[in-house]
């Protein structure tokens, strides 16, 4: 089983890698889901990670509903991430009803080639999972990141068997959303290829700041969320010698 870990910075990111982890997802600001890396936090983790880099698509927080010039800073990303050799894309697109916006998600795939593409974890807000996983692979996505549109993946793992089940080569279900080591091997005995975490502690940085550098008080300035290297390393022992 392979394990994707979510990296929200370039120590996360070095921290899977020397952890044994075999994929990251990198990304920016896991507090708001997650929204895409800067360009230099890209090219650096590329040139010194051997793993398989896949990089967060997301030009802001919020919804995936986005707007022609937020297309177009999209595409720019995806071609970023192809000259730097990024392995792969995770994005997507939806309609304002939650449905994947089919035309548009399409063109990333495309544009992304030959990078992997996962469709992102918006497909757990999409009306109708089994039309839209359908639709996934019709649009020549190679997986989707879910929960099964539950909080977390263990809760949502009905609904992900049986996506499994549908579309069984034609895409990679990937599990996501408090995957940890008491849970993992759920997933790799429920026959999943891959499975998708954070593995995060929190750091205190600051005690007190002087002032909160953000208005709505919405994040909490003096924490800082770092992949661990040995809850990364709990993960891999349960899903690869799990009677130990």
């Amino acid at each position: 089983m392979l394990l994707e870990i979510c990296a929200n910075s370039y120590e996360s990111a070095i921290n899977a890698s020397i952890a044994g982890a075999h994929r990251i997802e990198l990304c920016s600001e896991l507090a708001i889901g997650g929204i895409t890396p800067s360009y230099g936090l890209i090219k650096k983790v590329v040139a010194d990670l051997k793993i398989p880099v896949h990089v967060l698509i997301r030009p802001r927080s919020g919804d995936f509903t986005y707007s022609k010039d937020e297309f177009e800073i999209m595409k720019h990303n995806i071609l970023f991430c192809k000259e730097l050799g990024c392995a792969g894309i995770v994005s997507g697109i939806l309609q304002k009803d939650q449905t994947i916006d089919q035309a548009r998600t399409k063109e990333l795939i495309e544009l992304a080639h030959p990078m992997s593409f996962t469709f992102h974890r918006g497909f757990d807000w999409t009306p109708d999972p089994i039309k839209a996983v359908l639709q996934l692979v019709v649009l020549g996505a190679q997986r989707v990141l879910t929960s099964g549109q539950e909080a977390n993946a263990e809760k949502g793992i009905l609904l992900l068997q049986e996506l499994q089940k549908i579309v069984e080569n034609e895409l990679i279900i990937m599990p996501g959303g408090g995957i940890n080591s008491k849970n993992a091997f759920l997933f790799k005995e429920s026959g999943f290829q891959e499975i998708h975490c954070s593995a995060t502690s929190i750091h205190q940085s600051i005690n007190n700041p002087k002032i909160s550098m953000n208005s709505t008080f919405m994040f909490n300035e003096t924490r800082i969320a770092i992949s661990n290297k040995e809850k990364i390393k709990q993960i891999l022992k349960r899903i690869n010698h799990h009677d130990e």
